[in-house]
C-alpha cells in the first residue's frame, strides 16, 4: 500500500524540466529581442564636434567628457571648421558625430542644407550667450553698423557662424559688398589685421572673459562698438539677444569697459541627432548643468542651460530634464545599472503578452508528457490484446503474460503525479482485464 501511494505522489522533475526549458528559452529570446530592438543599449562612446582648437567650445566639451567618463561613457571631442561644419556633420548619416555645439540662427542657411538628409536634429538647450563684438579703429565713436559703410571689414572665415551673422547684420544696416570691402579671415588673422591697420573693423564672437576679447579691449586705438540699435535689431532677428555689459565689469580697477556696452548675442546650443540614446542625453544634460551653472559677466547663477534657442525643436528627454531633473533611477543607481533596469522596465510591458501564454503552456506541456506516456502503454496493451486474439486454442500464452507483466511493472514504477493517478488506475484495471482474457 505504501509503495502504491508513493508512486502516485511522486513529482516528475524530469518531465517538469523538459516542459519548462522550452518556455524559459522562448522567454529569454523574447527578453533579448525586446532589449535589443525595443530599447537597444546605449553606445558607450559618443563623438562630439566642437569648433576651432582654441575655442571655448572645446573647453566646454572637455568638461562634459570628464563628467561622462565617471559613468563609463567616452565622449570623443573632435575639432571642426565651425558651427556650419558641425551642422553638416550631424546631418550626414555616415558621420560619427552625434553631438555638436551650434550657434543659434544658422539652421536656415544654404550651407547648413547643402547635405540633403533626413537625420533629425534636436536641441538640448542653450549653454551660454555668444556676444558679437565689433571692434574698430579710430577715435570717433561708432554706435551703428551703418557707420561701417565704405570700410574694410573682417567678417570671419567663409562658412563660419561669425561670417553668416556678420553679413546678415551688415546687410540689414545697408553695408554690402558693393559699397564696402569684406575681408574673410579667421579670428587670429582678423585680430592681427585689425591691430596692424590692414582692416578698419572686425567681427568676433566670444565671451567677455576670453583672452582675445580682453586683448582687443586693451589694445591702443581699438574700440568696441556700443550698439544703440541693439534692441531694435533683436526684433528683426529673434534668435539674437540684447545684452548690456556694465562699465568696469571686465576690470574694476582700470574701469574696463570705460562705458556701458550694448551688445548683440546669439546663444551656444548643444544639438544632438534624434537617434542618440535617452540615457546619454540625460548624462549630457547633467554635464551641461554642472558646467554652465556658474555666474559670469553676462549671466546670473543657474541662468544656463536654458531653452533660449529657436533653430531646432527641444528634445523630449531634455524637456523632462528641465522639468524634473535627472531620471529617477540615475539619481540613486550607477549609470550602467540604472540603464539596465530602465530598459528592462520598458521591455516588460510588451513581454507580458508573451509571458502569460508561455507560463500557461508549461503545465499543459507537462500534462501532455505524462498522458503521452500512459497512452503509449495503452498502445502496447492494445497490441498484446490483438496478438492474443490471433492465437489458436492450445497455443502458449506465457510470452504474452510476461509482456503484460512488463507493462504493469512500468506503470507501477513510473512517476505519476497525483493529478494523473486516475489514468494510472484505469490502465492497471485494463491490464487485469486483458490478463484475464489471456488465461486458457
Amino acid at each position: 500500500m505504501g509503495k502504491t501511494i508513493a508512486w502516485i505522489r511522486r513529482f516528475s522533475w524530469r518531465d517538469a524540466l523538459v516542459s519548462t526549458v522550452p518556455v524559459v528559452l522562448l522567454l529569454a529570446a523574447a527578453v533579448w529581442a525586446a532589449l535589443h530592438f525595443i530599447d537597444p543599449a546605449p553606445r558607450m562612446q559618443v563623438v562630439m564636434a566642437t569648433g576651432a582648437e582654441d575655442s571655448e567650445y572645446r573647453e566646454f566639451a572637455q568638461s562634459y567628457a570628464k563628467q561622462l567618463a565617471e559613468d563609463g561613457v567616452t565622449l570623443d571631442v573632435q575639432s571642426s571648421g565651425g558651427a556650419l561644419d558641425n551642422i553638416k556633420r550631424l546631418r550626414d548619416p555616415d558621420d560619427s558625430a552625434r553631438v555638436a555645439f551650434l550657434q543659434d540662427g544658422l539652421a536656415d542657411t544654404e550651407e547648413s542644407h547643402a547635405l540633403d538628409s533626413d537625420v533629425e536634429l534636436l536641441s538640448l538647450g542653450a549653454v551660454s550667450y555668444e556676444p558679437i563684438w565689433i571692434f574698430y579703429r579710430g577715435k570717433m565713436p561708432h554706435t551703428r553698423l551703418s557707420d561701417l559703410r565704405g570700410k574694410r571689414i573682417a567678417v570671419g572665415s567663409k562658412g563660419t557662424g561669425t561670417q553668416v551673422l556678420a553679413l546678415r547684420l551688415l546687410k540689414a544696416s545697408g553695408v554690402e559688398a558693393d559699397n564696402s570691402h569684406f575681408v574673410f579671415a579667421d579670428r587670429k588673422q582678423a585680430q592681427l589685421q585689425l591691430q596692424e591697420g590692414d582692416v578698419d573693423a572686425a567681427f568676433f564672437i566670444g565671451a567677455p572673459e576670453s583672452k582675445q576679447v580682453r586683448s582687443l579691449m586693451a589694445f591702443p586705438g581699438l574700440r568696441a562698438m556700443n550698439l544703440d540699435q541693439a534692441e531694435a535689431t533683436t526684433r528683426q532677428f529673434p534668435y539674437l539677444h540684447h545684452l548690456v555689459l556694465p562699465h568696469g565689469a571686465m576690470d574694476l580697477a582700470a574701469n574696463v569697459p570705460a562705458r556701458e556696452l550694448h551688445l548683440l548675442a546669439t546663444t551656444t546650443t548643444v544639438v544632438v541627432t534624434g537617434n542618440l540614446h535617452p540615457a546619454i542625453v540625460a548624462l549630457l544634460m547633467k554635464a551641461m548643468q554642472t558646467t554652465h551653472a556658474k555666474a559670469d559677466l553676462l549671466n546670473a547663477p543657474h541662468a544656463f542651460p536654458a531653452v533660449k534657442d529657436t533653430d531646432f525643436p527641444l528634445s523630449k528627454d531634455a524637456e523632462r530634464f528641465y522639468k524634473s531633473g535627472p531620471p529617477f533611477l540615475q539619481r540613486y543607481l550607477p549609470f550602467w545599472l540604472a540603464t539596465l533596469v530602465d530598459r528592462a522596465a520598458l521591455a516588460i510591458i510588451p513581454l507580458l503578452a508573451i509571458m502569460v501564454p508561455l507560463f500557461r503552456a508549461a503545465p499543459a506541456l507537462y500534462g501532455w508528457r505524462i498522458r503521452r506516456r500512459i497512452y503509449r502503454w495503452y498502445g502496447e496493451l492494445k497490441y498484446l490484446e490483438i496478438q492474443a486474439q490471433s492465437l489458436q486454442p492450445g497455443q502458449a500464452y506465457d510470452d504474452l503474460q510476461k509482456q503484460l507483466d512488463q507493462i504493469e511493472s512500468k506503470v507501477t514504477h513510473a512517476v505519476i503525479p497525483l493529478a494523473f493517478s486516475e489514468h494510472a488506475y484505469v490502465l492497471k484495471e485494463h491490464i487485469d482485464l486483458v490478463r484475464r482474457k489471456f488465461r486458457p
